[in-house]
């Protein structure tokens, strides 16, 4: 089923005129954009749908490591993205305006942040943490809730922890202010509200609303 192209999420970097629907992704519709858009609109390395369904079906994209297999394939915020021909890497970000972009990366290809959403104690007192992409690991790091993870793709485990605290660099991904980047200046884990630093204004933004990306 296809989406209406002016009901598309605001952060898609579309135009707002043009053929009537655009692809929707198969899951996490405001979270992530589909790999068609991303190929065609965005990196301009394809044409059409039947380009993109063919360069997947050469096993010519890796999303985090892996062949996806359909064009409608969603990439998540700080996702990674390898376009094997031209040997070339790329990570989902926001631009300052809150529009999904793509900043070319080179070492950091085998590692993403996520933020934890939830973090559960099982049987055996082992510690899972529930991931804002959608993964889930057990780990037996001190890591709390609202601080940030950095996964190693390629062993596919948690790598260490980046704690929410002052003086740490985040990311806004959410709200008005979606895009902004900014240090950690006051945290007010009571009311669940910070004070960011961002170039040469401050802002306050819920916890809910950023992740800590260092």
């Amino acid at each position: 089923m296809h989406l209406k192209r002016q009901k598309a999420p605001k952060n898609w970097p579309i135009k707002r005129k043009g053929t009537a629907y655009v692809i929707r992704p198969e899951s996490n519709l405001k979270k992530g954009i589909p790999l068609l858009v991303i190929l065609r609109d965005i990196l301009k390395i394809a044409q059409n749908r039947k380009e993109v369904k063919k360069a997947l079906y050469e096993k010519n994209i890796l999303v985090n490591g892996r062949y996806p297999k359909k064009e409608k394939a969603v990439v998540l915020l700080l996702d990674t993205l390898t376009i094997i021909p031209s040997n070339k890497n790329y990570r989902l970000t926001l631009s300052e305006k809150g529009k999904f972009d793509l900043e070319e990366i080179k070492k950091e290809v085998n590692y993403k942040i996520a933020k934890i959403t939830n973090k559960k104690i099982l049987k055996g007192k082992k510690v899972q943490f529930n991931l804002s992409d959608g993964r889930n690991f057990l780990s037996n790091m001190n890591c709390r809730i609202n601080d940030s993870v950095l996964i190693n793709l390629k062993e596919k485990k948690i790598e260490k922890c980046l704690p929410l605290e002052e003086k740490s660099n985040v990311l806004v991904f959410a709200g008005k202010h979606s895009g902004a980047r900014g240090i950690i200046k006051k945290l007010d884990l009571k009311n669940k509200i910070a004070e960011i630093k961002t170039g040469k204004k401050e802002i306050n933004v819920l916890i809910k609303q950023f992740m800590v990306i260092q």
